[in-house]
C-alpha cells in the first residue's frame, strides 16, 4: 500500500493537491482527528482490503496541538508502517496575498494579522518541513504545473528532488525581477531591435532565434551558463533549496533574452530530476 500524508503551509496549495491525489486513484482523508490515525490505518491495511492507495490530510489547526501529529507519525515509523511526506509550500508574501483575496482568516490568528498566523504555521511546521520527502513551492506554479510534478512523483515515480528552477527572460528596462537569484545580462549580443524585419518580432519566432544564435558570442555564453548550472544545481538541491529562479535580461525584454532564455530551457529540460518551468515576462 502506498501511503502519503499531505500537510503544509495554510494557503499553500494542500487542497488542490489533495484533489489531484484523489484523481490519480488515492483514497483521501483530510483533516482526520489525532486519535483516530492510528485507528484509521489499521483498518486499512486489513487483509483483503481493496485500497491500495492512501493520502491522509494533516494540518495546523487552533484546536490541535501540531507536536501530537508528529508524535502519532513517529509512532507509525516506528511500528512499521511506511509512508511518504508531501510538504506543500509557498513564499509568504503569496500566502498573505491569497488570504487577502480570499477574504479567509488564518487558522493561528483568527482575530489577528494574517502575517501573525503566517508566521506561528511557519515555526510549527518547520521540522515536518525539513524531514518532509518531497516539497513543492508553489509560489510561481499554475495548476497545471502543480499537476506535472505530482505526476512525476506519484504517476511516473521519477526520482524527486524538491527544487523548482525557473528561467525567467526580461527586460532591464522593466527592472530586474525582485525573486531572481541568478541574472545575467545579455546586452553584450547584437540587438534584433534594429533590424527591420525583426523589430516587431520575438525570440520566440525562428527568424530571431537563427539570428541571435548565429554570433559565436551566443554559443559560447550558453555553453558557460550551461555548464555553471549543472554545477550550481546539485549543490543548491544538496543544500535544501527549494526555488531557483535564473534571470536572463536585454534591453526590452524581447528578442536576446528570450532566445537565450528559449535555449537553455531546451538544453537543461532533460538534464536532471528537478523542475523546471520557462516564463518570458515582457513580451507582450
Amino acid at each position: 500500500m502506498r501511503f502519503v500524508v499531505v500537510t503544509g503551509m495554510s494557503g499553500g496549495g494542500k487542497s488542490t493537491a489533495f484533489k489531484m491525489l484523489e484523481d490519480l486513484g488515492f483514497y483521501c482523508v483530510d483533516n482526520l482527528p489525532v486519535p483516530l490515525i492510528e485507528k484509521f490505518l489499521e483498518l486499512i491495511v486489513t487483509p483483503g482490503s481493496e485500497i491500495t492507495k492512501v493520502a491522509l490530510g494533516l494540518d495546523v489547526r487552533a484546536d490541535q496541538p501540531f507536536n501530537d501529529v508528529q508524535k502519532i507519525l513517529e509512532k507509525l515509523k516506528a511500528e512499521g508502517y511506511v509512508f511518504e511526506v508531501l510538504f506543500m509550500d509557498a513564499s509568504d508574501s503569496v500566502l498573505i496575498k491569497r488570504y487577502k483575496e480570499t477574504r479567509r482568516v488564518h487558522p493561528l490568528s483568527p482575530d489577528g494579522r494574517i502575517e501573525d498566523g503566517v508566521e506561528k504555521e511557519r515555526k510549527i511546521l518547520e521540522d515536518m518541513k525539513r524531514k518532509a520527502d518531497y516539497v513543492i513551492d508553489t509560489s510561481n506554479l499554475l495548476t497545471r504545473e502543480l499537476k506535472e510534478e505530482m505526476d512525476r512523483i506519484f504517476v511516473l515515480n521519477e526520482e524527486y528532488n524538491s527544487l523548482m528552477v525557473t528561467i525567467l527572460s526580461f527586460g532591464f528596462k522593466n527592472g530586474i525581477p525582485a525573486d531572481a537569484d541568478l541574472v545575467f545580462d545579455v546586452r553584450f549580443l547584437p540587438n534584433p531591435f534594429y533590424i527591420d524585419e525583426l523589430k516587431h518580432k520575438t525570440g520566440n519566432d525562428q527568424e530571431v532565434q537563427d539570428y541571435v544564435m548565429s554570433f559565436s558570442e551566443a554559443s559560447d555564453f550558453m555553453e558557460k551558463l550551461v555548464d555553471m548550472l549543472t554545477f550550481l544545481v546539485p549543490n543548491y538541491i544538496k543544500e535544501g533549496k527549494y526555488q531557483l529562479v535564473v534571470g536572463i535580461g536585454c534591453t526590452g525584454g524581447r528578442h536576446r533574452s528570450v532566445t537565450l532564455a528559449n535555449e537553455l530551457y531546451k538544453r537543461m529540460k532533460d538534464q536532471g530530476n528537478y523542475g523546471l518551468k520557462l516564463y518570458h515576462r515582457d513580451t507582450k
